[in-house]
């Protein structure tokens, strides 16, 4: 496989697996905060299948990557070459804890999209549900329902 886009999946995985640090004296009630959390575990699952699946398609490459770390999720999450790797420069929105992982799979589900729209024939009409119809098949109905609509 490309190192280089080896390289790139190993930063995004140990990205998605940092903690989320969230601080319980930011919520209200105990209710708010175990929602919250289950909402970020959420994240993570859906990273890690989409992570999963880019792993296995060689032709889904480093630049399909960068190409898309530059557009996804309004080009937040932005993957830098280094002398060892590649490392993840992130801008925070609004609650990093809550949305580092989100735009990951934001990042991962763009490059799965762009790679499936580049595989249809060209005269293909209603690209947009194609697409769709094939992550309903390649991803769980959770990740295709909510990264490819």
């Amino acid at each position: 496989m490309n190192n280089e886009k080896d390289q790139i999946l190993a930063a995004l995985s140990a990205w998605i697996r940092k903690r989320p640090q969230l601080e319980y004296c930011n919520y209200g009630c105990p209710t708010a905060y175990r929602s919250e959390a289950r909402d970020i575990t959420r994240d993570l699952h859906h990273a890690r299948e989409m992570l999963a699946y880019v792993a296995r398609r060689d032709s889904i490459t480093a630049a399909d990557l960068l190409a898309a770390s530059r557009h996804a999720y309004s080009g937040r999450l932005t993957l830098n070459k280094t002398a060892t790797g590649y490392e993840i420069d992130y801008c925070t929105g609004q609650y990093w804890p809550t949305e580092y992982r989100r735009a990951a799979c934001a990042v991962l589900a763009s490059a799965a999209w762009d790679r499936m729209r580049a595989d249809l024939p060209a005269d293909t009409d209603q690209k947009a549900e194609r697409i769709q119809k094939s992550a309903r098949r390649e991803f769980s109905r959770a990740v295709a329902q909510r990264w490819f609509r």
